[in-house]
């Protein structure tokens, strides 16, 4: 059974646990999970790996537990109501320093949701489930549920957000202006979507259509956007394998899903004066400085 240690005097300091199991062996964090310090942290891995997404999981997901432990108030109100948001702030007042996250229920939502958190950003999601998302992640992400299509709504969702990351089709096409998000990523599966043939491309019609909504919005919003046209996403771990960005290996290669959110968020850095557009599978190139390999990429596009 997995244990989590907080390494400073607080339970609930932020992110630097040291997760251990059983077995003899340790073996350092991986590069796309927590920053190793000096005084380094390491994991015990059991004989069935524990992917980086579960391993945050049980960080997080302890939070409603050592709450109780340590006779901290919880984060729900007793009526299990969910008070709505204040704005605090003036528009012109407000420092935009959050990445806000478009279908935060979704799979690649959540693994874009965990990576920021272990990059200590500030992060808002957009979720359907308020209470759940609440009782997941904790006071970690500001989650908000509306309807994007509401002006009022999405004034409040977009307050303080500098970056907005979708991690998948349809966002873009349902909303309007995103007046004073600085740089917008999406995560594109046209590339895999216009691979495909027979009958799949019947079944991925209204899918590709979605997407060619999302990139022509996005292409014409005048926001300095990034576009990354993954491979065909899997459920395989990530940090596993190495990267392939050639233009043309998006159609038939794969990317770890948790690969792909990692990505997400190392992008929010690279932030293009206009443009910012490639592909990416899993390959056999390692990539140890990331914020060398975007740039070097964004030079190429």
């Amino acid at each position: 059974m997995a244990g989590v240690l907080p390494c400073s005097s607080s339970t609930l300091s932020l992110l630097t646990p040291l997760i251990f199991h059983s077995q003899d062996q340790c073996r350092p964090l991986h590069s796309h999970s927590l920053n190793t310090q000096r005084n380094g942290f390491f994991v015990c891995a059991a004989k069935k790996k524990v992917s980086f997404t579960d391993q945050i999981l049980d960080y997080i997901e302890g939070g409603p537990k050592l709450r109780k432990w340590y006779g901290a108030p919880e984060l729900l109100p007793k009526d299990g109501s969910i008070a709505e948001d204040e704005d605090e702030l003036s528009e012109g007042d407000e420092i935009r320093d959050a990445v806000l996250v478009t279908d935060g229920d979704s799979e690649m939502g959540q693994m874009v949701i965990l990576s920021l958190i272990v990059k200590r950003a500030r992060v808002k999601a957009l979720v359907k489930d308020k209470r759940a998302a609440l009782e997941a992640f904790g006071t970690y992400v500001e989650s908000l549920t509306g309807d994007s299509r509401d002006k009022p709504f999405l004034r409040r969702a977009l307050r303080g957000v500098s970056t907005v990351i979708c991690p998948n089709e349809g966002f873009l096409s349902t909303v309007g202006s995103l007046k004073g998000v600085n740089h917008v990523i999406l995560l594109s599966q046209l590339s895999v979507y216009k691979g495909t043939g027979g009958i799949q491309a019947l079944m991925k019609s209204k899918a590709i259509k979605l997407a060619e909504e999302d990139e022509s919005i996005l292409m014409s919003s005048g926001i300095p956007y990034t576009i990354i046209r993954a491979g065909s996403l899997q459920n395989s771990p990530g940090g596993t394998q190495g990267f392939s960005f050639e233009k043309g290996t998006a159609a038939k290669g794969t990317l770890s899903k948790e690969d792909a959110a990692f990505i997400c968020v190392e992008a929010v850095d690279a932030v293009p004066k206009e443009r910012f557009i490639f592909e990416v599978v899993n390959g056999d190139d390692k990539v140890s400085d990331w914020k060398e390999c975007l740039n070097r990429l964004m030079e190429k596009s």
